[in-house]
């Protein structure tokens, strides 16, 4: 895998492209005019995207069908040295649908345990935890 970055301006903003072809914009946030994405967001995303294509997959192949999906990703960090890495992540999924809960849950757990290769990477030095919300109920 392989991705390019190219700046953007006499600044901070870049444009990353991986193999997709598809870009995104990835700025600093302390400048004036934020352009896109800090890295440390892109991160969270990055958990929150691999994690959603995980469960719907699941639940598709299940023949369930998801109304609505809604993921929430926070992060804590801490100081080491200069950095400020993330030391937690929580992860908030609200499905609205006709779904079992169980099937629910367990579609995350395979997600969050098995399948996403960012929260895997994430694991040795990140710890990430979930939540799963099915019709405004959480399922446990």
């Amino acid at each position: 895998m392989k991705v390019t970055l190219d700046r953007k301006n006499n600044d901070y903003l870049f444009e990353a492209k991986g193999a997709s072809g598809n870009s995104v914009m990835i700025d600093n946030k302390t400048v004036d005019e934020v352009k896109g994405s800090s890295p440390m967001e892109l991160l969270l995303m990055g958990v929150g995207g691999c994690s959603a294509i995980d469960i719907i997959s699941i639940l598709k192949k299940q023949k369930l069908e998801i109304d609505t999906y809604h993921v929430e990703v926070e992060g804590d960090r801490k100081e080491v040295g200069q950095a400020k890495p993330f030391s937690a992540m929580r992860v908030h999924v609200y499905l609205e649908g006709d779904i079992p809960p169980a099937k629910a849950l367990r579609a995350a757990q395979l997600s969050f345990e098995k399948y996403c290769s960012v929260s895997i990477t994430l694991q040795a030095g990140v710890e990430v935890t979930y939540k799963v919300f099915l019709n405004g109920e959480e399922v446990e």
